[in-house]
């Protein structure tokens, strides 16, 4: 009798759950949001984390990655501390509609489309043949998560690179290939750490073909470089095993007559050990210049490889070291995200040409350290979040709505005097007095969260609306992207428009917002301020990360924005009226369309005059009607074609 009614009591015990399921408008809705959670964080695990982790040899490249976004740019100037990007020195490229062709040169997808998927490329070391430049860099390839040694190859002074393929390959990471010139042999000295040696290749049909020379140090010694000065060889690296340094903060020197060593420890080590900031850790390579010796080093304070910095060796012997900070001459980024080097930027090769000038190449990043890593754990936190929140709360009624009674825990017993000395019987008596004390407060509580109240639908509203919260921010984080507004690559390569405005005195307020939103798009490289009315600003009362040009007009027309500037250094020109506010992603689509088919114009926002009488349609209404209007307009003898509101030549 006692087994029937425990079974009878579990019955009604599930049935309670099913009717507090149904009494609670807001539970069904948490446990919805909860399984859709688990849904998006499970496929979310196997698109993008399992890849991680089980690698696929047919997967694609340029994948969020831990260790960053890293891609390469060109500088030129006529020294090392007058360096200027590619784009300012009108460089183009028909093939690739780049006029002119913009930073950064090399991607990570530079080597996918080449058929070497790849997360990312850093590390660039420049060897020079003549006219010919070739590229040694980090490739993280996504078939090993490891670091190769991949090798691109340049004609026209870096302007288009050529990726010919995977120069060096170990079963271990690999990175920072200094490649040099000894002897008439070219040898390459990667970091391979995780060996816990120092190795020198040279190679036997440069540039895809190398063999183990030698191994130099039997250290982990981390991003070496070499150098000439004063009748001996110096070697720059950094040990983090060392006991007592700072990750990212150690420099230590070693001494050779010759490159193949051997080598000797200098008397100062470990130069630094304690201050990341400090660029103790090799930026590249070391380089002479009037007579001086130079190192760019890491400043790694707040996240690693946050900037280059440049020292300039003062003393340099077997017995001293002196450095002292020197400016690096290369401008900072402004536009933070939008910018391919706008979070970090940690290493520079710095070489000059046989014409005189100088040619560097710098790795750069537009997000931080770990930044796909802390996204991933935040969007994983926000779903476990609404799990547990929905699990608690149905636990919770659940529970109050299934209470079982003392009898399923306790039979009863006939009382008898034997029964009175049996310990079992006092068991039972103990387990119905507490389950009758728990069972008055389960009732009260179960009062007080009556759903019918306003108390308590206003608390399950609030639970509803954080378990939302929750999944939202979790979708965020895991398929929001990284914040970035980024350009668009076509044939392999970048470039930059000038955007044109046309405004007067009474519109500056809005003009001033225009101007500080679109200078952050990252191929927007000038703004022109057609001004037909009133007094003009300066260009310092704008915040802007672009030169801002103010072309005052004598007649105020409509036909301004049209006229020919001869200031203008970019093909492609965008005109948009000063009260329309694109994101900066729509801005780069457009202007990717535009490179695709570079002899038509590019438009934004078409409109149709239609029916009887005719009236000014909308966007969605022309795209209907598969057609809109074109509004010619024309000064002397020049016609120009306006499409909508915005115009791409």
């Amino acid at each position: 009798m006692a087994g029937r009614r425990a079974m009878r009591t579990g019955g009604t015990g599930m049935r309670g759950l099913a009717a507090a399921a149904r009494s609670s408008p807001a539970l069904p809705f948490l446990l919805a949001a909860a399984s859709a959670a688990a849904l998006v964080g499970g496929a979310y695990f196997w698109v993008v984390v399992a890849s991680f982790r089980l690698p696929d040899s047919q997967a694609l490249g340029c994948r969020p990655d831990g260790e960053g976004s890293w891609a390469i740019g060109v500088f030129y100037g006529s020294s090392p501390f007058h360096l200027r990007p590619i784009e300012l020195e009108g460089r183009s490229s028909a093939n690739g509609s780049a006029w002119p062709v913009a930073n950064p040169v090399l991607t990570c997808a530079s080597a996918t489309d080449a058929g070497y998927p790849s997360n990312f490329v850093a590390d660039p070391f420049l060897y020079l043949q003549g006219d010919t430049l070739f590229l040694f860099f980090e490739t993280k390839t996504t078939t090993s998560m490891h670091g190769d040694i991949g090798v691109a190859r340049s004609f026209d002074q870096g302007a288009t690179w050529e990726f010919l393929g995977i120069a060096l390959d170990e079963a271990w990471h690999l990175s920072y290939p200094f490649v040099f010139k000894y002897e008439n042999e070219i040898y390459m000295m990667p970091e391979g750490n995780k060996k816990k040696e120092l190795r020198l290749y040279r190679a036997t049909k440069f540039p895809l073909e190398w063999t183990l020379e030698k191994v130099l140090i039997n250290k982990p010694l981390i991003d070496a470089s070499l150098v000439q000065y004063e009748d001996n060889w110096w070697l720059f690296a950094s040990d983090f095993t060392r006991y007592g340094t700072e990750k990212n903060a150690e420099l230590e020197i070693w001494y050779s007559s010759s490159p193949l060593g051997p080598w000797k420890e200098h008397r100062q080590n470990p130069i630094y050990k304690a201050d990341k900031s400090l660029g103790a850790r090799n930026g590249g390579r070391l380089f002479m210049f009037e007579g001086s010796l130079y190192r760019p080093g890491q400043d790694c304070s707040g996240t690693y490889g946050r900037k280059v910095k440049l020292y300039k060796v003062e003393k340099l012997s077997k017995e001293e070291y002196k450095e002292v900070p020197v400016e690096l001459g290369i401008e900072e980024p402004k536009k933070g995200r939008n910018a391919w080097n706008g979070m970090r930027y940690h290493h520079l090769d710095a070489q000059q040409l046989d014409s005189g000038r100088w040619i560097a190449v710098m790795d750069g990043d537009r997000v931080p350290s770990g930044d796909s890593t802390r996204r991933s754990i935040s969007g994983y936190l926000g779903f476990l979040l609404a799990i547990v929140l929905v699990t608690f709360v149905g636990f919770v009624k659940g529970a109050i709505n299934c209470y079982i009674p003392p009898s399923f825990w306790a039979a009863p017993a006939r009382r008898n005097e034997l029964s009175r000395i049996v310990p079992v019987y006092r068991f039972n008596q103990k387990v119905r007095r507490y389950s009758t004390s728990l069972g008055r407060y389960i009732t009260a509580t179960k009062a007080r969260l009556n759903e019918k109240t306003w108390s308590n639908k206003l608390f399950f509203c609030v639970i509803a609306l954080l378990g939302t919260m929750n999944v939202c921010i979790a979708v965020h984080f895991l398929l929001g992207g990284n914040g970035t507004e980024e350009a668009y690559t076509h044939q392999g390569q970048r470039s930059q428009f000038t955007l044109v405005t046309m405004t007067y005195e009474a519109r500056l307020w809005n003009l001033k917002m225009f101007v500080e939103h679109y200078s952050r798009c990252e191929s927007v490289r000038e703004i022109v301020v057609v001004w037909n009315k009133g007094n003009p600003p300066g260009s310092d009362a704008f915040d802007s990360t672009v030169p801002v040009r103010i072309r005052v007009e004598e007649l105020n027309s409509l036909n301004n924005r049209f006229r020919v500037d001869p200031l203008i250094k970019t093909r492609a020109v965008l005109e948009l009226d000063d009260d329309i506010m694109m994101t900066c992603s729509d801005v780069e689509k457009g202007f990717k369309v535009w490179r695709e088919h570079p002899e038509r114009m590019v438009g934004f926002y078409p409109r149709m005059i239609d029916g009887d009488p005719p009236q000014y349609r909308n966007e969605r209404y022309a795209r209907g009607k598969k057609g809109y209007n074109l509004i010619l307009t024309g000064q002397l003898q020049c016609a120009k074609i306006r499409l909508g509101r915005m115009l791409v030549l």
